[in-house]
């Protein structure tokens, strides 16, 4: 089973944390015994938000040392070949979305539009909302591996990141994902 498969919820008591200073800023690094559960920027929007309010420890596990190997290896400019085991928190919907994610290619971009049509599909469904799809991208909790920052609008507005536009941008032109066509729209549109 791959890391894009095993991306369910766990409800282990402890939680480890730790920070990694990434090129962009502090990133708070959260896992249970056997996954990742979260990766903010410092600050950000949705800031550890699938975190317990006690039952937290700083200390470094397996879990986050391959985890700051993987950030390691990004931040070097490199695709990482290997994901750490994932354990986000969030419903049904919203895991279905960032697995869809996970597949996005390292360099590349999707609209919300086409994640929206590939769930609709999936689904059976006629059609499926690019709002809701913007919503569950914009509360994904592992931020930069499971990759919410490679999805723009489908006319390339940067319609938000919840780590800051200004780290997406950074983070598109890292990965040579960039295009001339991307913008900061006027208005964010950000969940």
């Amino acid at each position: 089973m791959t890391a894009a498969e095993d991306i369910f919820g766990r409800n282990e008591d402890m939680i480890f944390v730790s920070h990694y200073d990434s090129p962009l800023g502090i990133l708070y690094l959260a896992a249970d015994e056997e996954a990742l559960k979260g990766v903010w920027f410092e600050g950000q929007k949705y800031f550890a938000s699938g975190l317990k309010e006690n039952g937290t420890e700083e200390k470094e596990t397996p879990v986050l040392k391959r985890t700051r190997e993987w950030l390691d290896l990004y931040f070097a400019g490199k695709d990482p070949e290997f994901l750490p085991p994932l354990a986000p928190d969030g419903s049904e919907f919203r895991k279905e979305v960032w697995k869809l994610l996970l597949t996005i290619p390292y360099g590349k971009t999707m609209t919300y539009g086409e994640i929206a049509r590939i769930i609709a599909l999936q689904r059976g469904l006629a059609q499926m909302s690019a709002q809701a799809v913007g919503s569950a991208v914009g509360h994904n909790e592992i931020s930069i591996i499971v990759p919410c920052h490679r999805v723009v609008g489908s006319s390339g507005n940067l319609t938000g990141y919840a780590g800051g536009i200004d780290k997406k941008i950074k983070l598109l032109k890292l990965e040579g994902a960039w295009q001339e066509r991307f913008f900061v729209p006027k208005k964010s549109t950000a969940p």
